[in-house]
């Protein structure tokens, strides 16, 4: 396969992701529906809700990432070297050049995102640029440049977003089953009791079980994603050793990104929680080992 055939399939991925969530989501109001006793119209409500939640969420979580990074938008006179660096390399891989932002913290790092490669931003750390040589940040900037072209910016935009409403959803679902159950009217034929309790049970599980493989498979597809903008930056500069190093430095820099946090994490080229290593944090870890990907990178 090669890496246009890479980037056709994310986007369909992309589509059937959306598809998959959908379903999982309705599946999910319907449980929420049943558990209340409130039929299909408690089910259209909350489906609304949901709908208005993701809409809201996806066009406005690139100004949120930003805003809690402590991000700020850079002008070519600001940083000229880093203008070019970053045009260069988009008049090669053919996209738009993105905005442009730095966080102003000595720990080397970066992360693209945005919802396509018209509505897209860069954001660097000025630790990265202290510390990195030219051709390791074309290989970084390179890669965050992939994760635009290969619309991997869109796909863990709705990712995350559809984490979060079903965290939100099933948070609603535990509450009412703790606390709403109670409340129910007990004047009810046996049969009918059984089944409300049936219900009951499934929506407990489901609300603790839900969130869990939500976020499963957000991690499993944000490593993938590591993978391929790695490939593809590569292909970009035809110097996959320039990446290599920066990953090398990047992974041995001791500094934690104080900016980035557990929400945040998945953007960023390298996991910026350094202070964070645990055998849980790598079982649930968003990024692939950096040694495997600096082996994959020297191999090319």
């Amino acid at each position: 396969m090669t890496i246009y055939d890479q980037i056709d399939a994310n986007r369909r991925s992309t589509w059937f992701l959306m598809v998959l969530f959908v379903v999982f989501v309705a599946a999910v109001v319907e449980l929420i529906a049943l558990a209340i006793g409130g039929g299909y119209i408690a089910g259209i409500i909350v489906l609304v809700f949901a709908g208005i939640f993701v809409t809201i969420s996806y066009y406005s979580s690139s100004s949120m990432v930003l805003g809690i990074s402590q991000a700020r938008e850079v002008k070519r006179d600001e940083n000229p070297d880093l203008y070019n660096v970053v045009e260069n390399l988009c008049i090669g891989s053919g996209i738009p050049v993105p905005k442009i932002y730095i966080i102003n913290d000595t720990a080397p790092n970066a992360f693209a995102t945005g919802r396509d490669p018209q509505h897209a931003t860069i954001a660097v750390t000025s630790g990265l640029l202290q510390k990195l040589d030219k051709l390791e940040l074309e290989g970084v900037i390179a890669h965050e440049l992939s994760h635009i072209k290969n619309y991997d910016i869109r796909l863990m935009t709705l990712v995350v977003v559809l984490v979060g409403l079903v965290a939100l959803l099933a948070d609603f679902m535990l509450r009412f089953t703790f606390f709403g159950s109670g409340r129910r009217p007990s004047n009810r034929g046996r049969g009918e009791g059984l089944g409300g309790a049936l219900i009951l049970i499934i929506a407990l599980v489901a609300a603790i079980l839900a969130p869990i493989a939500a976020q499963l498979i957000k991690l499993a597809i944000s490593r993938g994603r590591e993978y391929l903008a790695d490939s593809s930056g590569a292909l970009l500069t035809r110097y996959p050793e320039g990446l290599a190093r920066a990953l090398e430095k990047i992974s041995a820099d001791k500094e934690p990104l104080e900016v980035a946090n557990k929400a945040t994490e998945h953007l960023y080229i390298a996991n910026p929680l350094k202070g964070h290593k645990s055998w849980a944090n790598n079982l649930f870890s968003t990024h692939p080992p950096i040694q495997e990907r600096i082996r994959r990178l020297r191999a090319m």
